[in-house]
């Protein structure tokens, strides 16, 4: 359950404090409800209420500091060197993290205030679910979104804006407020922004959703914010954006700027997306396609899962985007199938590209990091290996003749970064180090006054080698070493037995230390040789930071161009991908046609086969023919049939198709999906408030409000989770509101045999059943689809297969054979349904809602829009029909 956040000031009173809690105070105001990393030495300290959350959450000692208040302070710390590691189980549990860094050393402290100065600290970053750019917080193959909602005034529509800042994507989108749901299950974000006057916020979202001012949703002040973000003096050239459009997008920007504490961030140019242009796809059916994640929150298990043979880690994330948003525009699903298919009929071309893809490294997110000020060496290396292996992919595909046409719209798009490439490959080192604080990472040849200073410095080392043997020669000393640390540099070090010698007054030796076993000596002619080391490893460091500083800039400079090379890599990853795992499976392409037909010959679930094949089993394909004539299909038949596997696998189908991918069938066409719809499994929402079968009823009608004849929708076991009367009933209705009011194509699995009637009344529904068989008291499913509805339900003989104890499956056929005979003798069930009227009838006879004037004239109201007369006389006028209502 994702945890609902205000931005607010700390409200406790802070009572007289020594300087150091005076400071924690004064930043942990600053923090808010961030948990507060305040650096102390080689230690981030938490200490309070963060220090019992962080213990309990990290599984760390949690001590005591002092008195504050005539209270021990509660305290926990964790080392400096290993705090990503801590960071990251604090943010999947929910919890955001201020970093408090010391922005003086004690020396310049000590300079500024004398000798009991405090050190002076600040924070320099807000740590949260969806701002993260570091790689080990982060999953390489999923991307990472913070998401901002907002409406603006009267608009009708609700925009949602979302930001991968690891790679810098940045989208928009417009929505209804019944679609608000659907399309953040699509994102996924992790953190969620909203506005503090936001009534309603839909905390299931996102791993966190933070309340942040209104102001941030101001559509003019986001304006002038984007405006100054992208250096232009005008938006207009990214597209024609709505005031919520921009006022989402504003949001995302003032949070990046607040927890960057100004401090660069990678954003492209936003992408304005529109709704009708993918499948609609809300979350419950997501959820029960398992389409990126499984029920369980696993991606292994998943249709992701299941088909990802990406090399790159971009790729990865680009296919689970193409599954969690498939295209409704038949040419752009067109030319992606058509890369497919090359890649598929060409297995020698498409081996090639696999393996140059999988040697290049995840350029994208080494240049998040490096715009961040987060990056190191090795990111630059990362975009070096990763664009010069693009430029020679597509001078080697710019050979090819005949290339698809989405290849050759792609192909300029890996062009332009030569001159960078060959500065990196000068600068760097075949593999820099990750963090460039000791340098090492510029390569020789590079710059000759560094490989002057690098020279100077192995003189010097040579020199105190040789130092180290004169010594020994002179004291007579085998076991003298002369090493070096943090604190005394360079020294001479002897056992305690041989410290007298060195001792002496004219042995040219200075006593520096004495340990347990061992003493420590300087001497002139090693301070000389030091220095000399020392100082050249100094200016050396230092002209490494200024070569990364520069190349960094330049590798900033061309942020868009690489981002959308990047992208061009991940889509012919995941092109390549999906062919190979077409071959290899027997997928089909599919044929898009322009009529709402699905016509399915040996369909099959992908995740079930792959299931079935690591046992040495073998599937069950089935064929699916639904068309504007026969467009609702009532399927029957015993549980374990495969009811459910089937209705699934048709829908995921229709997902692979237009994600633009082959799919699991011999052959496959239908028509373009505008929205799709699975109600199969149900389960308590305690979170919510909801029971299985209220579950069952919400996702129904949601169905029921939202399809449309192009729509394709499962049904499975509608009102099994309430009384046999009240279901069959329920069940009933469904199918008829779905064949006479949706028109749309639906596979409808029930138990309810009764429900077969309905194929006298209903002209485009059909019946029909998974096959099974008794043979010697044993049942044998078949999972095979017939026409035809089944015999019987062999509820019983599932029972006995299950395990059941014999006597009760006993006594449960006795049961049952009462039963039936009271359903011969009257009519059962269903008994009096064959008069009952047709659907449209009883529409007409229902009554209509009664005239709410008063709501009716709340809702017209737009607050934000009236003046304080307007609003007051809004108030009479509505206080006037409360009385006339009366």
């Amino acid at each position: 359950m994702s945890a609902t956040i205000r931005t607010a000031a700390n409200s406790n009173s802070v009572p007289a404090a020594t300087p150091m809690m005076a400071q924690y105070w004064s930043l942990k105001e600053k923090a808010g409800d961030c948990m507060l990393f305040y650096r102390m030495g080689d230690f981030f300290e938490l200490f309070f209420d963060d220090a019992k959350a962080a213990a309990s959450t990290l599984d760390i000692a949690l001590t005591a500091r002092g008195e504050h208040g005539g209270e021990p302070v509660p305290m926990c710390g964790v080392p400096v060197h290993a705090a990503e590691s801590y960071l990251a189980r604090l943010i999947k549990a929910g919890h955001r993290v201020a970093i408090a860094e010391q922005v003086e050393s004690p020396a310049e402290a000590k300079a500024r205030g004398g000798s009991k100065a405090l050190v002076q600290r600040a924070i320099v970053r807000f740590v949260t679910a969806g701002t993260l750019t570091e790689e080990s917080l982060l999953e390489g193959r999923s991307a990472n979104r913070l998401a901002a909602l907002a409406q603006v005034g009267s608009d009708i529509e609700v925009a949602i804006a979302a930001a991968d800042i690891s790679t810098g994507r940045f989208e928009v989108v417009a929505v209804r407020p019944e679609a608000i749901d659907a399309e953040l299950a699509r994102l996924a974000p992790t953190e969620l922004l909203v506005s503090e006057a936001a009534d309603h916020v839909p905390d299931w979202a996102a791993r966190q959703v933070v309340r942040r001012p209104q102001a941030d949703f101001s559509s003019t002040g986001a304006q002038r914010r984007l405006e100054s973000f992208f250096g232009v003096q005008t938006l207009d050239g990214f597209g024609a954006f709505s005031r919520g459009e921009i006022a989402a997008m504003g949001a995302i920007a003032a949070y990046l700027d607040h927890v960057g504490t100004g401090q660069p961030i990678f954003l492209q140019p936003p992408l304005r997306h529109q709704a009708s242009g993918r499948m609609a796809i809300d979350a419950a059916t997501r959820e029960s396609l398992e389409l990126v994640r499984t029920m369980a929150g696993a991606r292994d298990g998943s249709l992701l899962g299941t088909i990802d043979r990406t090399v790159t880690a971009a790729g990865a994330r680009m296919l689970a985007d193409d599954l969690a948003s498939p295209l409704t525009d038949r040419g752009a699903i067109v030319d992606r199938l058509d890369l497919v298919d090359a890649l598929a009929r060409d297995a020698l071309w498409r081996g090639d590209l696999r393996a140059a893809l999988r040697a290049l490294p995840d350029a994208g997110r080494a240049l998040g990091r490096l715009v961040a000020g987060r990056g190191g060496p090795r990111d630059l290396a990362q975009l070096r290996d990763s664009l010069g292996g693009a430029r020679l992919l597509r001078e080697r595909l710019a050979q090819r003749p005949d290339l698809p046409p989405l290849l050759a719209h792609l192909l300029p798009g890996l062009d332009g970064h030569g001159a960078l490439v060959d500065e990196l490959t000068r600068a760097l080192i075949e593999t820099p180090p990750v963090d460039g604080a000791q340098g090492g990472f510029v390569a020789e040849g590079y710059d000759h006054a560094l490989d002057a200073l690098r020279e100077t410095a192995r003189d010097g080392r040579k020199a105190i080698a040789a130092l180290e043997a004169q010594y020994r020669d002179r004291t007579g000393i085998a076991s003298l070493k002369i090493r070096h640390n943090g604190v005394l540099g360079y020294h001479v070090e002897v056992p305690a037995k041989h410290a007298d010698t060195l001792m002496a007054p004219d042995s040219g030796f200075t006593h520096r230390q004495t340990l347990a076993g061992v003493v420590r000596f300087n001497s002139s002619d090693l301070h000389e040789a030091a220095s000399r080391v020392t100082q050249a490893g100094v200016h050396a460091v230092a002209a490494e930071a200024a070569h990364f500083e520069t190349l960094t800039h330049a590798a900033v400079a061309r942020r868009e161009a690489i981002a959308a090379s990047c992208d061009v890599l991940a889509r012919i990853d995941v092109a390549a991908a999906l062919a190979d795992h077409a071959m290899s499976h027997s997928w089909c392409r599919p044929d898009l046609v322009d009529d709402p037909c699905l016509d399915i010959v040996g369909g099959r679930h992908p995740v079930v086969e792959a299931a079935l094949a690591k046992s040495g089993d073998r599937f069950v394909p089935n064929d699916v023919s639904l068309s504007e004539a026969d467009r609702l299909w009532l399927v029957t038949g015993p549980n374990m049939g495969g009811k459910s596997t089937f209705l699934r696998q048709n829908a995921l189908i229709v997902v692979l198709a237009q994600a633009g991918g082959f799919v699991p069938a011999a052959s496959a066409k239908l028509g373009l999906v505008d929205r799709l719809f699975s109600r199969v499994g149900a389960s308590d929402n305690l979170a919510r408030g909801r029971s299985t079968f209220m579950v069952e009823m919400v996702e129904t009608a949601a169905i029921l409000a939202q399809a449309t004849p192009r729509s394709f929708v499962i049904l499975d076991e509608v009102g099994r989770g309430t009384s046999t009367y009240d279901g069959l009933a329920l069940a009933w209705s469904v199918v008829e509101a779905v064949h006479e009011m949706n028109r749309c194509r639906c596979l409808f699995a029930t138990h309810y045999h009764e429900l077969t009637r309905l194929a006298e009344t209903l002209d485009a529904l059909s019946l029909h059943h998974v096959r099974a068989r008794e043979w010697q008291g044993d049942l044998v499913l078949l999972h095979e689809v017939a026409e035809g509805p089944a015999d019987r339900s062999y509820g019983l003989a599932v029972a006995r297969l299950a395990g059941v104890p014999t006597g009760v499956v006993k006594r449960a056929e006795a049961v049952l054979a009462k039963l039936e005979a009271g359903r011969e003798a009257t009519g059962g069930l269903a008994a009096g349904l064959d008069d009952l009227p047709l659907f449209a009838a009883t529409l007409a006879a229902a009554p209509q809602a009664a005239k709410d004037s008063l709501r009716e004239a709340l809702a017209a109201i737009d607050p934000d829009a009236l003046a304080p007369r307007e609003a007051l006389d809004a108030l009479y006028r509505l206080k006037t029909l409360l009385i006339a209502e009366q």
